[in-house]
């Protein structure tokens, strides 16, 4: 079991004065989190994308360079980092860079993302909500596991041998993807790739097993995260 923090960097008003802090206030408390965390000996610090004044993280690689800047022991991630709407190349350059800042220390969660702010805001159509995701998961793979690739796809121009930089300090970067209906978690377990599961006071979606396992290349982990709590529990679980 692995224990961490997550935060969304959300504008609350506060339940004694009413008055709601400012960005740059409740950015601060971000970092100090981060800070309070590391040194507390947590295993991660994660924070999460939405794209709403009510929330202060819109760039979440951004915010995890400035924490690990100022940590040095824990695992940073995302929770998550939503793919639909930016170019895989690019988010896959800036979390590389995080890896770099933080010496090794970085990991992705993708996801195609509750709320759906992000896609008039930067021009996406709703129908391709799915079609999305998994074209750009593919892509955020590939590039994960070459340092050049040579891919197309519907919704960006094709690449043909490109060579992206940087490569992240890891070997490759830790990627799970977040799910939270039963389709997202079968995309997951068919592509062999770890789980964040948000709890939300729910139990872990139900997945008949033996409708399954014939499409795992192998058993995911699973990472529980406790909405109501602000507290990540990551399960690492092999079958």
């Amino acid at each position: 079991m692995e224990l961490g923090i997550y935060s969304f960097g959300d504008l609350v008003p506060d339940p004694a004065t009413g008055r709601t802090i400012s960005p740059k206030q409740r950015m601060d408390e971000v970092i100090a989190a981060a800070k309070l965390a590391d040194e507390a000996g947590l295993d991660l610090f994660a924070v999460g994308e939405h794209h709403r004044r009510d929330f202060t993280v819109s760039a979440t690689a951004t915010v995890l360079a400035a924490v690990a800047a100022v940590t040095r022991h824990i695992r940073l991630s995302s929770a998550s980092t939503l793919l639909i709407t930016p170019d895989p190349v690019r988010t896959f350059q800036e979390f590389a860079t995080v890896d770099l800042i933080s010496g090794g220390r970085t990991e992705i969660i993708v996801g195609r993302g509750a709320l759906t702010d992000g896609f008039p805001l930067f021009g996406f159509d709703l129908k391709d909500y799915d079609a999305l995701f998994a074209e750009k998961l593919g892509l955020l793979m590939a590039l994960n596991e070459s340092e050049r690739v040579t891919r197309s796809g519907v919704f960006r121009p094709a690449l043909h041998d490109a060579e992206v930089a940087p490569r992240p300090f890891q070997e490759r970067l830790p990627l799970w993807v977040g799910a939270g209906s039963p389709h997202s978690v079968t995309r997951a377990a068919s592509l062999g790739l770890p789980l964040a599961l948000p709890m939300l006071g729910r139990v872990m979606p139900s997945i008949p097993r033996e409708r399954h396992l014939h499409q795992m290349r192998k058993p995911p982990d699973v990472r529980a995260v406790s909405l109501a709590t602000s507290l990540i529990g990551r399960l690492r679980h092999r079958n």
